[in-house]
């Protein structure tokens, strides 16, 4: 026990190191802490994701509700309104396209039935938002491209989860309805960010009264969890709920709430020191979900490595076209093009997705699972890679070419 408190305290220092050293050397964090997991888990078997019982998958949960939330708390309403047209392009583009590409891969190279292919797709569609939004912090791309990278994660996490649970319904009962799922997919995006304004706008009303009470400035998150619950309990996405209210908490003067005397009065906003807080709190939970992803990723044979390889750089290849194509808009630089094109690692939620094919019985349920553990440890290391490599001359040079965007010191002229 001693040993296991000690390694915790040590990690967070470790990671403070990291971010300091990713200013310098552009490694990223996220690769070395997702190391780190594998060694002390699959390599050498110190933990495993059972010792963590339900408490693993909860705080999984936790993580991506705090990140997104604080996601929200920093983009701007005015910035989000002119992102909307690129996002919604990027994230349904990359999520369809990544789906059949996977699917495809898996009908043909797996030899798997095209249900289970397309769940494997469908599990490989998102972009993790517990990977994207600290690594797009860090890198302090513009205000436009942060908004675009930030709703496109929360979106295909979105898109993702239920299209799953739709394809396992077919497995169960043989059928689903086209429009119903159209349906699930907009009820739970819009109602959900219904919920996370309303839910932002009444904290607002509240949180002056609040701060009355001692010990108050975790109350907010407390308070995110709620609406998160509650969410999900109705049936929509308490993920995009929780990115609404961080949005609604920073951008209420959007909704024209401080033009009308009775309530401008009562509302009290975020300070300081609560953001400051709320950054603090993803600093010390991302730390320890990357271990832990690192600890939950499972190897399988080697050519499956070889396959899971394969999935990651066509998919890779087809966000760089896309990204081409839809950051043609000379407001976009070519270092928020580039990075934009990097950002497609999976995370959590397909590994936590790709558990379920094998619990419902799924034909090739095992081999879901295997692929997505690799492809997730695969695509984040892919992404770091990319990140590290783009300060070189070499590098920028090759992306002005694909991208069509000039080189920095040619658009200064």
């Amino acid at each position: 026990m001693s040993i296991t408190i000690l390694i915790i305290g040590l990690l967070v220092f470790f990671a403070h190191f990291l971010s300091m050293q990713f200013r310098r050397t552009h490694v990223p964090d996220v690769l070395v802490l997702v190391i780190l997991g594998i060694v002390i888990g699959p390599i050498f078997g110190f933990v495993a994701p059972s010792d963590f019982g339900r408490i693993g998958s909860l705080f999984a949960t936790i993580a991506l509700v705090v990140i997104l939330f604080e996601g929200g708390t920093t983009l701007d309403m005015n910035v989000l309104g002119r992102s909307l047209a690129t996002t919604g392009k990027l994230a349904f583009g990359s999520f369809v396209l990544t789906t059949t590409i996977v699917a495809l891969i898996g009908f043909y190279v797996f030899d798997m039935p095209i249900l289970p292919a397309s769940l494997l797709g469908l599990i490989l569609g998102s972009t993790s938002p517990a990977v994207v939004i600290p690594m797009v912090n860090s890198l302090r791309l513009s205000e436009k491209t942060t908004t675009v990278l930030v709703l496109e994660s929360a979106l295909t996490d979105v898109l993702s989860i239920i299209g799953v649970f739709a394809l396992l319904q077919v497995h169960l009962h043989g059928e689903v309805a086209p429009g119903k799922l159209v349906g699930e997919v907009l009820s739970a995006m819009i109602i959900a960010s219904f919920i996370g304004v309303l839910g932002g706008i009444g904290w607002l009303l509240v949180l002056g009264k609040v701060r009355d009470f001692p010990n108050t400035i975790s109350s907010t998150l407390a308070y995110v969890f709620i609406v998160y619950g509650l969410t999900e309990l109705l049936g929509f996405s308490g993920a995009i709920a929780a990115l609404a209210l961080g949005i609604t908490l920073t951008n209420f003067e959007k909704f024209g709430l401080n033009r009308i005397p009775s309530i401008d009065r009562n509302i009290v906003p975020l300070n300081d020191i609560d953001k400051a807080f709320y950054s603090e709190a993803v600093f010390l939970l991302k730390t320890y979900f990357f271990v832990y992803l690192g600890i939950s990723i499972e190897f399988g044979d080697i050519n499956l490595a070889i396959a899971s390889v394969s999935i990651v750089l066509m998919v890779y290849a087809m966000r760089l076209t896309l990204t081409r194509f839809i950051f043609r808009d000379a407001s976009y630089s070519l270092r928020d093009a580039a990075f934009t094109s990097m950002m497609g690692p999976k995370g959590l939620a397909s590994a936590v997705l790709a558990t379920l094919p094998l619990k419902f019985g799924v034909p090739g349920g095992e081999m879901i699972r295997d692929v997505t553990y690799m492809v997730v440890l695969i695509s984040i290391t892919l992404t770091a890679l990319l990140v590290m490599s783009y300060p070189r001359g070499f590098s920028q040079r090759s992306y002005a070419r694909t991208l069509k965007k000039p080189l920095p010191s040619e658009s200064a002229n």
